[in-house]
């Protein structure tokens, strides 16, 4: 049986896993380790094992990770670019090779190992050997056309030479930023007053995503090739090796340490070279990859819902480095919590300046027995983020929590049950206002552009934004102040923040700020109450009884409607013209107490849109097929879901019944 406790810890696990996959993968500004990423991505990995009924088609586990940024336009990958399962020990190697070896009944005899370079995923097409597009993986799905980019990296060809080109062929590889090449450019940008790039991985990543090519253009960026993603029927190599031996034929740049290797044993001993020889490599790694050669047995072991099962990369241990602990700085969040970082001796770790790195709460300076002066290990996670490992030699100075809040000065609290210190201002602490403003005119709240942190910050430092209200009120010469915009800049922003009230209610709901309420909670309120009014007034034990919701969130969101400054602030926003369609209220609930599942692709809606109307039905959507499943919805390429429901006899609707459903629900019994 599902108690309420874990399904609001499966909520929570996965509102935590979007959020920092959208700051990891499209903002580039990742907030925890990639060693704390996959603590919670394993947990809700694990809980799904064991509740199968629990999974659903939005969570994280059924995806790649990373959405298109809004810059570009968007490509579907006729193949998706998928990411790789991971492993940190021969044993677990040894076990991935003897799972692939029961699935196809015979044994593996050649891998193809190759340095797993800590860059940015691409796509290349081909039309009759002429370079048309370029693509980021985004989502493994659909990702961002970033072809006049592209075009500038001087590695890749943009015309392929020699023969058997065939007609089309998608060549997919890693750019990346040669380790002295960064060097280079980060003194030539400081020299010239600029800011210079944090890392090789995340200067990647930002070049490629310039608005303008010529900007890219002068960053020195590179690119290996690596896979095959999709091609015409002539091109039809036995094994990957030989797919690599023709790129490179055709002018394309394939790593020399890619090595075709027999044997296990020889991919360990391949992993320890490589190992070995890290740090005078020209480029950042932070592990192997370790590929079956031969293409039909990959085609034959095909891919799990996130990744192959024909690839595996074998991840090292992250890069650690001594410094000393010169001092503990508390940060306010967009909640109120007090977050310590440590400021450190600067020191290099994997290429990169350190300074500061993350502790997390007051349990995590107890637990490490930090003090001032302390000599310490500190490890940048996934060689990208430094945390504190362990002390080696203890300093003198205690650290004394805060006893209130470095910004406002307001006495800091520690809620019931939680770990966290807090700012309990809210609003009127000017960090948390901020942090507020930035979060409500995200992209996946009212999507308002140009409210960068800096002018964010003059916006309240100045006091003319109070609230998400007052941005409305801003005029185009009021702007032009600010952060020396112009008229110009300043006038797309106001027309950003007028535009931005055409919105729906679920992303009103999430730009509130509601602690705890993410995108999908969100629409579970909007779904359920249509209205501010509706959703202001609702009782506590009223909102316990939404799935998704649960009683600490309900608690949350009563807190928050009970608290005047935040409903004259809501209510003030409709009242400026923050609008939404208002659906249709089905009063029966005609699919109350049902259970759908939604399948493949589905070409005239988006699947979020599509749950939602269930949801508005009464159905609850689920993941996977069971016996207690009512209908199951198969879109363009639907898999083993829509096979489990013709096992098991549930009704399956195609895309064209599902939405004559969706028009009159009275055309068939839910």
């Amino acid at each position: 049986m599902v108690t309420k406790e874990l399904a609001e810890r499966i909520k929570t696990l996965r509102e935590q896993i979007e959020y920092h996959d959208h700051r990891y993968y499209v903002l580039d500004d990742p907030e925890i380790t990639d060693g704390e990423y996959d603590v919670l991505f394993d947990e809700l990995v694990e809980i799904e094992a064991s509740n199968p009924d629990l999974v659903r088609p939005d969570s994280p586990t059924q995806r790649v990770g990373g959405q298109a940024s809004g810059k570009f336009e968007s490509v579907e990958h006729a193949r998706p670019m998928l990411s790789l399962e991971k492993c940190t020990s021969t044993s677990d190697l040894q076990n991935w090779t003897k799972r692939n070896q029961d699935l196809l009944d015979i044994a593996i005899d050649e891998y193809v190992c190759e340095p797993k370079i800590d860059g940015v995923a691409v796509g290349l097409v081909y039309r009759d050997g002429v370079f048309v597009q370029g693509a980021t993986r985004g989502d493994g799905t659909v990702g961002e056309d970033i072809t006049a980019n592209v075009r500038t990296i001087r590695s890749i060809p943009l015309k392929l030479k020699g023969t058997g080109i065939p007609s089309l062929v998608e060549i997919r590889g890693e750019v990346y930023i040669p380790l002295d090449e960064f060097a280079e450019y980060n003194a030539k940008a400081i020299e010239r007053g600029e800011k210079p790039m944090v890392n090789p991985r995340n200067g990647a990543a930002g070049s490629l995503r310039q608005i303008d090519p010529r900007v890219t253009d002068a960053r020195p960026l590179s690119m290996f090739c690596y896979s095959l993603g999709n091609a015409s029927d002539e091109f039809d190599p036995r094994t990957h090796e030989d797919a690599l031996d023709a790129f490179q034929s055709w002018g394309c740049r394939i790593n020399p340490r890619v090595t075709t290797v027999k044997g296990l044993d020889s991919c360990s001993k391949y992993i320890q070279e490589i190992l070995r020889v890290r740090s005078s490599l020209s480029y950042e790694i932070d592990g192997v990859v370790v590929k079956v050669n031969d293409l039909v047995m990959q085609r034959n072991l095909g891919n799990l819902s996130r990744r192959p099962r024909w690839a595996i990369a074998y991840k090292y241990p992250p890069e650690e480095a001594t410094t000393s602990l010169t001092g503990i700085e508390f940060q306010v969040g967009r909640t109120g919590v007090l977050t310590p970082v440590a400021r450190l001796d600067p020191v290099q770790v994997g290429g990169v300046t350190v300074s500061n790195a993350t502790l997390h709460n007051i349990d995590e300076i107890e637990r490490l027995g930090l003090k001032i002066g302390s000599r310490i290990v500190i490890r940048r996670a996934g060689d990208i983020i430094p945390q504190v490992v362990r002390v080696v030699e203890q300093g003198e100075t205690d650290i004394q929590p805060p006893t209130e809040c470095p910004v406002c000065g307001t006495a800091a609290v520690r809620l019931e049950d939680e770990v966290a210190l807090r700012c309990p201002s809210g609003l009127q602490c000017p960090a948390q206002l901020k942090e507020s403003i930035r979060h409500f005119a995200s992209r996946t709240a009212l999507d308002i552009t140009g409210l960068g942190d800096k002018l964010v910050a003059q916006l309240v430092d100045s006091g003319r934004v109070k609230n998400p209200l007052d941005l409305f009120g801003l005029t185009v010469e009021e702007l032009a102040e600010f952060d020396r915009l112009g008229e110009k800049s300043a006038a797309n922003i106001v027309q950003s923040i007028q535009a931005s009230k055409s919105t729906t209610f679920g992303k009103f709901i999430h730009a509130l700020g509601i602690r705890g309420v993410g995108e999908t909670t969100a629409l579970t309120l909007a779904t359920r109450f249509q209205t501010l009014p509706a959703l202001v007034e609702a009782e506590q034990e009223t909102l316990e009884l939404l799935e998704d919701v649960g009683p600490i969130l309900a608690s949350n969101i009563f807190t928050f409607f009970g608290n005047e400054d935040n409903r004259i602030v809501a209510l003030g926003l409709v009242e400026q013209g923050i609008e939404w369609p208002i659906e249709d209220v089905v009063h029966d609930r005609p699919c109350e107490g049902q259970t759908w599942v939604l399948t493949g692709t589905l070409g005239s809606m988006p699947r979020q849109d599509a749950k939602a109307a269930l949801v508005r039905l009464g159905a609850k959507v689920a993941g996977s097929v069971s016996k207690k499943t009512s209908v199951v919805v198969a879109g363009s390429e639907a898999g083993s879901k829509l096979a489990k429901a013709i096992e098991l006899e549930v009704p399956v609707l195609d895309e064209e019944e599902f939405l004559m459903f969706l028009e009159d629900p009275s055309t068939r019994s839910c």
